[in-house]
């Protein structure tokens, strides 16, 4: 017959028996009556003493003290791996020795004031290396997030290289562009503005695919003078399902520079820094944000300009992707107002007051703070009343308000609050489902409902701080199988 032996604690004058049997561990540290506990309030104590020790030079009882801490904290640590009670012959010598070299220590005159004023300055401390630790973390999340991944950055070499050694691929994009489509307002238009050519692959790829009538779809693709050569490479080897997509490159726009004070000071930022004291280098790493400075963002401001001929258009972030027919967008009704989008504010968050400074007068007189904010991602622009109602205007206004930043800080979404503040039509939740670039958490059912998933957030889908749960999204509207993408190891 099994035969259980006993374990017995000293409690002074009481004894307890406890079963040498699986223990909750936490609740043996919990208790006032084991050895784990004792064990565990002696560690505390003779830590404050070390950095006591420590401070008025005594190195002998600071090592003695660290010696007896370990011998405690491996005790526990086998305590908690095994499952069982810490016994009293296990636990004695060690709180004995502790307890002889905590006396030591208060004899030395490291009394309870002096404990408290030290912990309490250490504290401080850790609390300011802490919130150090996470501004560093957001501002390396940051940089990752805005880095060019190599495997891309070689795709786009191959393309431009392309692009330059073959002058059949110049004339092809100069005839695209005497396209009759480009200005059919009879067919679906979609612009989207970005540097990355394997993003805007997806962005086209994931919409043609789920479109019912591909061919009737036009994109125009704006990007910068480095990535154009490539980007209209891509688009001109490779077959949409019979869309037309239109590349151009931001120089063309020659009315831009001179379209606002605001977009030539960001455009000029990009190329040089400021000089001076703390704040210039502050505003410099400020403004050399590519979010903030980089001309791509702002064009969504200028879409009339870029699209004169057009009536309705979707705009689309290089960083979404569509699982939906998005030409049901054209037919929905915005009753007189600029923009389509969906609200993002449940409850108080993400109200107006969430992205605006209301303590300036300007902002306070003239707008409700809790105005639902919405999205930028996925819109719907109905052009005709954007030129009537002068929208960009409107932006070139409020930007102008905000030269010293005191209205909002950076981006392009408070501008866009402000711009189409009372010109937005609510979209269905549906249209536009937002968080893949942060979010752990979304529901399955309303990722698979979204006709867009958008990446917003630094863990882009192209990186390899993605969220892994949601990167199969974007990757299964990459040609893994193009010979450039292969040969830059994609895979």
């Amino acid at each position: 017959m099994y035969k259980e032996e006993m374990a017995t604690e000293n409690k002074g004058s009481e004894t307890e028996e406890v079963s040498p049997g699986k223990v909750n561990f936490t609740e043996e540290l919990l208790s006032s009556t084991s050895f784990a506990r004792q064990l565990a309030d002696q560690m505390t104590l003779a830590k404050a003493y070390v950095i006591l020790a420590k401070e008025h030079g005594n190195l002998q009882l600071a090592w003695e003290l660290s010696s007896q801490i370990r011998n405690s904290q491996r005790l526990l640590s086998q305590g908690a791996v095994s499952g069982r009670a810490i016994t009293q012959e296990e636990a004695h010598p060690i709180i004995t020795r502790l307890a002889r070299l905590i006396y030591k220590a208060q004899d030395s005159h490291y009394d309870i004031s002096t404990t408290m004023v030290t912990l309490k300055s250490h504290a401080l401390a850790l609390e300011e290396r802490a919130k150090a630790a996470v501004v560093q973390t957001a501002e390396f999340g940051q940089l990752a997030a805005e880095s060019l991944p190599k495997n891309i950055h070689c795709l786009t070499v191959k393309l431009t290289e392309e692009w330059l050694q073959n002058p059949k691929l110049r004339s092809r994009s100069e005839e695209h562009r005497n396209s009759t489509r480009l200005v059919d307002n009879n067919l679906y238009h979609f612009c989207i503005f970005s540097d990355n050519v394997l993003a805007t692959s997806v962005v086209v790829n994931s919409t043609v695919s789920n479109a019912n009538h591909p061919q009737q779809l036009v994109f125009h693709v704006v990007t910068d003078r480095i990535n154009f050569g490539a980007m209209s490479t891509w688009f001109l080897i490779n077959d949409f399902k019979g869309c037309t997509v239109e590349v151009h490159c931001i120089d063309e726009f020659s009315w831009l520079n001179a379209a606002s004070s605001l977009v030539r000071w960001l455009s000029e930022m990009e190329t040089k820094g400021s000089s001076g004291g703390l704040k210039a280098q502050e505003q410099e790493i400020k403004f050399h944000n590519p979010k903030f400075v980089s001309l791509l963002n702002h064009l969504r401001f200028y879409i009339p300009q870029i699209l004169p001929n057009l009536e309705k258009v979707v705009f689309l972030d290089d960083d979404v992707v569509v699982q939906k027919d998005l030409t049901q967008l054209f037919s929905i009704e915005l009753h007189g107002n600029v923009i389509g989008a969906v609200e993002t504010c449940l409850e108080s968050f993400h109200r107006y007051h969430k992205y605006l400074n209301f303590s300036q007068p300007i902002i306070s007189s003239k707008i409700d703070p809790h105005t639902c904010g919405w999205a930028f991602g996925m819109n719907i622009f109905d052009l005709i009343a954007w030129r009537k109602a002068n929208a960009t205007s409107l932006y070139h206004y409020w930007q102008e308000q905000n030269a010293d930043q005191l209205l909002w800080r950076t981006g392009t979404l408070p501008a866009g609050l402000l711009t189409f503040y009372g010109l937005m039509e609510p979209l269905d939740r549906r249209w536009h489902v937002l968080g893949l670039g942060y979010d752990v958490d979304i529901d399955d059912r309303l990722i698979e409902s979204a006709a867009v998933v958008h990446y917003n957030g630094n863990m882009k889908p192209w990186l390899k701080l993605a969220i892994h749960r949601y990167k199969s999204i974007w990757e299964r509207h990459v040609n893994f199988s193009h010979p450039h993408v292969s040969e830059c190891m994609f895979h």
